[in-house]
């Protein structure tokens, strides 16, 4: 079941170089969240089967993505098998994201000067994801609203438990973050009182608590 933008988690994890167990393991730690967005990278040779059985698995209770998503033929695999989402740290072509927009996929490219961010916006994506964020900080998603206006940006890169609030306060809608909300040994590990202890710190810090 397709994910709807207005639907889209303001906080997506990101899970790169897990094989499947360890996949399945963080996906099923936040179920019980507020997290409702999965970003499975194409960085191994089976990420796209292992997007596929989370989709077939999860896919009706979490909104799962493909992130690394550099080629249209890469895109066109991850719209086969169900992805809700695909991102980038580069731009998307206007005929990648034309293709996202026929089959509702939520299309996510990366931007990182504001005529990037503009020039994607302009070209039909659904949200930019500034990226890499922590050599831009907080204040780089202020100055943005100011020509622009609000806009749906993505903070990627150094976002964490400490400074998510931040990003959040300063204009980014939505943050995509990797290490910043589990420990990579949990993970590996597939420890999940480890991962809910990680994710409960991490969903107080996104309050402000």
């Amino acid at each position: 079941m397709k994910k709807k933008l207005a639907e889209f988690s303001p906080v997506t994890a990101i899970l790169r170089g897990y094989d499947y167990e360890q996949v399945k393991t963080v996906v099923e730690v936040l179920l019980d969240s507020q997290v409702r967005a999965v970003e499975i990278t194409l960085n191994r040779e089976d990420s796209m089967q292992i997007i596929r059985k989370i989709v077939e698995a999860y896919g009706d209770s979490i909104a799962v993505g493909a992130g690394t998503v550099l080629k249209k033929q890469d895109l066109e695999q991850v719209i086969e098998i169900g992805a809700d989402f695909v991102l980038s740290p580069i731009m998307f072509s206007p005929a990648m994201l034309d293709l996202c927009k026929q089959h509702a996929v939520i299309s996510i490219p990366g931007a990182y000067s504001p005529t990037e961010i503009y020039q994607s916006f302009h070209d039909g994506a659904d949200i930019v994801k500034v990226f890499p964020a922590r050599g831009l900080g907080t204040k780089y998603f202020q100055d943005i609203a100011a020509p622009f206006g609000e806009l749906p940006l993505m903070a990627v890169g150094g976002v964490n438990a400490e400074n998510v609030a931040q990003y959040r306060k300063a204009g980014a809608k939505y943050v995509g973050i990797a290490s910043g909300i589990f420990q990579p040994q949990d993970i590996k590990r597939q420890d999940k009182v480890g991962l809910k202890k990680s994710l409960s710190y991490f969903e107080s810090r996104v309050k402000g608590d």
